[in-house]
Protein backbone atom coordinates (compact mmCIF):
# COMPACT_ATOMS: atom_id res chain seq x y z
CA UNK A 1 0.00 0.00 0.00
CA UNK A 2 1.51 3.22 -0.83
CA UNK A 3 0.49 6.34 1.50
CA UNK A 4 1.08 10.27 0.44
CA UNK A 5 1.97 11.89 3.99
CA UNK A 6 1.30 15.95 4.42
CA UNK A 7 0.39 18.57 7.19
CA UNK A 8 0.47 21.66 7.55
CA UNK A 9 -1.17 23.34 4.15
CA UNK A 10 -2.85 26.49 6.23
CA UNK A 11 -5.09 27.50 2.87
CA UNK A 12 -2.07 27.56 0.13
CA UNK A 13 -3.35 27.79 -2.98
CA UNK A 14 0.11 27.65 -4.03
CA UNK A 15 1.44 24.26 -2.07
CA UNK A 16 -2.18 22.42 -2.60
CA UNK A 17 -1.08 22.56 -6.52
CA UNK A 18 2.04 20.78 -5.55
CA UNK A 19 0.95 18.59 -3.55
CA UNK A 20 -1.50 17.56 -6.16
CA UNK A 21 1.13 16.94 -8.60
CA UNK A 22 2.61 14.91 -5.99
CA UNK A 23 -0.39 12.66 -5.91
CA UNK A 24 -0.34 12.70 -9.74
CA UNK A 25 2.80 11.27 -9.83
CA UNK A 26 2.89 8.78 -7.33
CA UNK A 27 -0.97 7.58 -7.31
CA UNK A 28 -1.33 6.60 -3.68
CA UNK A 29 -3.66 4.48 -2.38
CA UNK A 30 -4.37 7.58 0.76
CA UNK A 31 -3.70 10.52 1.22
CA UNK A 32 -3.25 11.16 4.73
CA UNK A 33 -3.59 14.93 5.81
CA UNK A 34 -2.43 15.83 9.54
CA UNK A 35 -4.08 19.03 9.99
CA UNK A 36 -4.32 22.78 9.69
CA UNK A 37 -5.56 22.29 6.81
CA UNK A 38 -7.35 25.58 5.09
CA UNK A 39 -6.61 28.68 8.07
CA UNK A 40 -3.72 30.67 7.89
CA UNK A 41 -3.67 30.99 11.30
CA UNK A 42 -1.28 33.56 12.38
CA UNK A 43 1.36 32.77 9.66
CA UNK A 44 -1.13 34.16 6.98
CA UNK A 45 1.73 36.78 5.90
CA UNK A 46 4.03 33.70 4.83
CA UNK A 47 1.88 31.44 3.09
CA UNK A 48 1.65 31.84 -0.48
CA UNK A 49 -1.79 32.75 -3.00
CA UNK A 50 -3.82 32.09 -0.21
CA UNK A 51 -7.42 30.71 -1.32
CA UNK A 52 -9.30 28.60 1.05
CA UNK A 53 -12.09 28.01 -1.21
CA UNK A 54 -9.57 26.55 -4.49
CA UNK A 55 -7.97 24.41 -1.53
CA UNK A 56 -10.74 22.77 -0.65
CA UNK A 57 -11.78 22.14 -4.01
CA UNK A 58 -8.69 20.42 -4.81
CA UNK A 59 -8.70 18.12 -1.27
CA UNK A 60 -12.18 17.20 -2.53
CA UNK A 61 -11.47 15.85 -5.37
CA UNK A 62 -9.68 13.43 -3.42
CA UNK A 63 -12.10 13.02 -1.02
CA UNK A 64 -12.19 9.19 -1.29
CA UNK A 65 -8.29 8.62 -1.01
CA UNK A 66 -7.97 11.13 2.06
CA UNK A 67 -7.68 10.44 5.61
CA UNK A 68 -7.50 13.50 7.79
CA UNK A 69 -7.44 14.99 11.06
CA UNK A 70 -7.90 17.69 12.91
CA UNK A 71 -5.25 20.73 13.34
CA UNK A 72 -5.21 23.34 16.05
CA UNK A 73 -6.26 25.44 13.43
CA UNK A 74 -8.86 24.11 11.45
CA UNK A 75 -12.45 24.21 13.08
CA UNK A 76 -16.63 23.18 11.98
CA UNK A 77 -16.19 25.74 9.38
CA UNK A 78 -13.23 24.27 7.74
CA UNK A 79 -15.46 20.89 7.78
CA UNK A 80 -18.72 22.46 5.84
CA UNK A 81 -16.27 23.10 2.71
CA UNK A 82 -14.08 19.68 3.32
CA UNK A 83 -16.12 16.53 1.86
CA UNK A 84 -14.13 14.15 3.95
CA UNK A 85 -14.22 14.01 7.66
CA UNK A 86 -11.14 15.63 8.80
CA UNK A 87 -12.33 16.69 13.27
CA UNK A 88 -11.30 13.55 14.87
CA UNK A 89 -7.69 14.06 16.90
CA UNK A 90 -6.21 10.82 15.60
CA UNK A 91 -6.76 8.29 13.44
CA UNK A 92 -5.13 4.93 13.31
CA UNK A 93 -3.68 2.26 10.37
CA UNK A 94 -2.32 -0.58 9.87
CA UNK A 95 -0.20 -1.38 7.32
CA UNK A 96 2.54 -3.98 6.32
CA UNK A 97 2.66 -5.17 9.76
CA UNK A 98 2.73 -1.41 11.33
CA UNK A 99 0.80 -0.05 13.72
CA UNK A 100 0.37 4.08 12.14
CA UNK A 101 -1.18 6.68 14.48
CA UNK A 102 -1.97 9.88 12.69
CA UNK A 103 -2.29 13.16 14.87
CA UNK A 104 -1.83 16.55 14.91
CA UNK A 105 0.26 16.37 17.14
CA UNK A 106 -1.04 19.49 19.50
CA UNK A 107 -1.90 16.52 22.70
CA UNK A 108 -0.02 13.75 22.20
CA UNK A 109 -0.68 12.51 25.75
CA UNK A 110 -4.54 11.57 23.82
CA UNK A 111 -3.17 9.00 21.49
CA UNK A 112 -2.14 5.19 22.80
CA UNK A 113 0.68 5.34 19.90
CA UNK A 114 3.00 3.06 22.68
CA UNK A 115 2.36 0.10 20.49
CA UNK A 116 2.93 1.80 16.79
CA UNK A 117 4.34 4.82 15.55
CA UNK A 118 3.24 8.12 15.96
CA UNK A 119 3.00 10.32 13.09
CA UNK A 120 2.09 13.86 13.46
CA UNK A 121 2.51 17.44 12.14
CA UNK A 122 2.06 20.65 13.70
CA UNK A 123 5.93 21.64 14.34
CA UNK A 124 6.05 22.19 10.92
CA UNK A 125 9.73 20.97 11.46
CA UNK A 126 10.45 17.11 9.63
CA UNK A 127 11.33 14.18 11.45
CA UNK A 128 12.20 10.55 10.74
CA UNK A 129 12.68 8.30 13.74
CA UNK A 130 11.48 4.19 14.42
CA UNK A 131 8.73 5.58 16.60
CA UNK A 132 7.82 9.38 16.05
CA UNK A 133 7.63 11.28 12.44
CA UNK A 134 6.79 14.48 11.00
CA UNK A 135 6.45 14.98 7.23
CA UNK A 136 7.14 18.86 8.53
CA UNK A 137 5.18 21.41 6.93
CA UNK A 138 4.40 21.35 3.14
CA UNK A 139 3.77 25.37 3.30
CA UNK A 140 5.74 26.89 6.16
CA UNK A 141 8.87 25.13 7.11
CA UNK A 142 10.47 25.88 10.13
CA UNK A 143 14.27 25.73 11.11
CA UNK A 144 14.65 23.62 7.65
CA UNK A 145 13.93 25.45 4.63
CA UNK A 146 11.95 22.14 2.71
CA UNK A 147 8.42 22.44 1.77
CA UNK A 148 8.15 18.42 3.03
CA UNK A 149 5.51 15.49 2.32
CA UNK A 150 6.02 12.00 3.25
CA UNK A 151 5.81 9.14 0.93
CA UNK A 152 4.97 5.47 2.45
CA UNK A 153 5.38 2.00 0.44
CA UNK A 154 6.83 -1.34 1.54
CA UNK A 155 7.72 -0.01 5.37
CA UNK A 156 9.87 2.65 3.45
CA UNK A 157 9.26 6.13 4.41
CA UNK A 158 10.73 9.09 2.10
CA UNK A 159 10.79 12.28 3.30
CA UNK A 160 10.18 14.77 0.01
CA UNK A 161 10.99 18.19 -0.38
CA UNK A 162 8.24 19.31 -3.35
CA UNK A 163 10.51 21.22 -4.89
CA UNK A 164 13.97 19.21 -5.59
CA UNK A 165 12.61 15.24 -4.39
CA UNK A 166 13.45 13.19 -1.96
CA UNK A 167 15.65 14.45 0.60
CA UNK A 168 15.62 11.38 3.56
CA UNK A 169 14.32 7.77 3.81
CA UNK A 170 13.75 5.26 6.70
CA UNK A 171 12.42 1.66 6.22
CA UNK A 172 11.23 -0.36 9.39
Amino acid sequence: MKLLIASDLHGSFEYAEKLEQWIKKEQPDFIILLGDLLYPGPYHHEAKRLDTLKVAEILNSYQNKIIAVKGNCDAEEDQELLHFDMMKHYKVLEVDGLKMYFTHGIELDRVPYQDGILIHGHTHVYLLTEKEINPGSITLPRVHSEHTILLYENRCFQLVDVEHGIIGSMTL
